[in-house]
């Protein structure tokens, strides 16, 4: 066995079962820990990213604002795997994949609320005076046992340094690349070059800078994906409802049964669950410990608000986007489709297709564009998650400057060259960052738990009970006045 089939096996076991278990068992765990607040503060959360708050945030400290720092989560969690990863696993698993994404989904609300909690309460400030946050310092920190702490705040400071370089870097500039050649025929050199030219010039700027940018394109990039899928939906909807019969019926099915076009599609629960949970724990991260980084960032004071905030990341990414890619394919007809060569279509192929089948070549124009802002905004999200993983290591202003720069040329390499062995290993280095992590949530839980009824109990409820008594006061304001006339 030669060392590339090696890194594959090795990968294969990382993302298998047994991860995908400790993944999603921690969300639970946590769920049932912290009585389902993450579920029953879902609106608080979503109205508290919509929140305007500037007077309050000038006071705070912090580098970037907290809608800035969820975008910046955003942008590197919203990426290839949200298109490609949907579609691989609605062919692999069945339509009834998408059912176990959202599942996982939900108690990854959990996870994600929990890692950027602890993001916030254990971050500090760095010799650059940039807050400098994320498991690392929750490890070093949190941990009653220090040696063990920093044990594990090291290896997951290297996993994630070599993850930036193969999945927050190479592997997304690849994909743009890929898809604008094959779209525009443009030379893949060409991309390749605007690409080092566009990074490097947004990396120059630091966390302000990817804050502003991501700011800006991700929402702008979301909004125009989800209306353009529900443009698809909407023509396509004569066949929504057998997708959507073929989606639940799929997902929960002990016996292999096939869906797709002409049924060429044939899977169990099983291959739904798995491919489901592990498209799902890719495409949003919950877990994997790099979302917290950014949190870490934010201008507030309290840990657990922030939690709240950056936890809508696994809702927009999962429930929103990627659902709207499954529906896009479920409602097409294309699921099952064989290409020319009579192999069944997949990956961005499919997702392109469904898209064709109802806005004709726009639909390719739209997806490659979508993949395009996806990747890029990734690439600049993982930036920063690796220069702070790094600056953990070893917390220099040159250091990180070097990173930049390294980081900005190995994008050319990604963009036009496939290798998928430097591929494999950042994979596994992405898979292995969840270890450290999930062991810090679980040991820190208690932590976390204090942190989330304390937040629970002198905001919200005095919020909620104050907002009662002033509307009961307005309703009272109001029937004297009808009264008087």
């Amino acid at each position: 066995m030669d060392f590339s089939s090696i890194v594959a096996a090795v990968n294969n076991f990382v993302w298998g079962p047994y991860m995908l278990v400790f993944l999603v068992g921690t969300g639970v765990f946590l769920t049932i820990r912290l009585k389902f607040l993450p579920w029953r503060n879902l609106p608080h959360a979503l109205h508290e990213v919509f929140s305007k708050r500037e007077n309050e945030e000038e006071e705070q400290k912090g580098d970037i604002s907290p809608f800035q720092s969820l975008m910046t989560a955003l942008a590197a969690t919203i990426g290839t795997g949200n298109i490609v990863g949907v579609a691989t696993a609605m062919v692999l698993g069945g339509p009834g994949a998408i059912v176990w994404m959202w599942i996982s989904a939900l108690f990854g609300l959990s996870t994600k609320y929990a890692e950027s909690t602890l993001a916030v309460k254990y971050r500090i400030v760095n010799k650059e005076g940039e807050m400098a946050g994320g498991p690392m310092y929750a490890l070093e920190r949190g941990f009653k046992h220090k040696g063990l702490g920093k044990t594990l705040a090291v290896l997951f400071s290297i996993f994630a340094v070599c993850a930036s370089f193969g999945i927050g870097n190479m592997t997304q500039a690849n994909s743009i690349s890929t898809a604008i050649s094959s779209t525009f025929h443009i030379p893949i050199w060409i991309v390749g070059i605007i690409l080092v030219i566009l990074v490097g010039a947004v990396l120059l700027g630091g966390i302000k800078s990817i804050g502003r940018v991501c700011e800006l394109v991700v929402p702008v990039m979301a909004v125009f994906y989800v209306i353009a899928g529900l443009i698809v939906v909407i023509v396509n909807h004569a066949n929504l409802g057998s997708g959507i019969t073929q989606i639940f019926s799929m997902a929960f099915s002990m016996d292999a049964v096939a869906g797709g076009v002409g049924g060429t599609i044939v899977a169990s629960m099983m291959s739904a669950m798995r491919w489901g949970v592990a498209r799902g724990v890719f495409s949003n991260e919950a877990g994997l410990g790099s979302a917290p980084i950014a949190a870490a960032a934010a201008k507030t004071d309290s840990p657990s608000n922030q939690g709240y905030i950056n936890m809508t990341g696994t809702f927009f990414d999962t429930i929103v986007v990627c659902s709207i890619t499954g529906l896009v394919i479920a409602s097409s007809g294309q699921l099952g489709a064989l290409d020319a060569n009579g192999e069944i279509i997949t990956g961005v192929a499919l997702t392109i297709s469904a898209f064709r089948s109802a806005l004709g070549s726009m639909g390719g124009i739209i997806v490659t564009v979508g993949l395009a802002l996806f990747a890029f905004s990734t690439i600049l999200g993982w930036e920063y998650y690796g220069e702070k993983s790094l600056g953990y290591l070893y917390d220099s202003k040159a250091v990180n400057y070097i990173y930049r720069i390294i980081f900005s040329l190995i994008v050319y390499i990604g963009a036009t060259q496939t290798l998928q062995l430097v591929w494999d290993l950042s994979d596994t280095m992405n898979g292995l960052m969840a270890i450290p992590n999930l062991i810090c949530l679980i040991v820190l839980s208690n932590v976390v738990a204090e942190e989330t009824f304390n937040y629970q109990n002198n905001v919200l409820i005095p919020k909620k009970e104050m907002k009662k008594a002033l509307k009961a006061a307005a309703a009272a304001e109001s029937k004297h006045v009808e009264g008087g006339e």
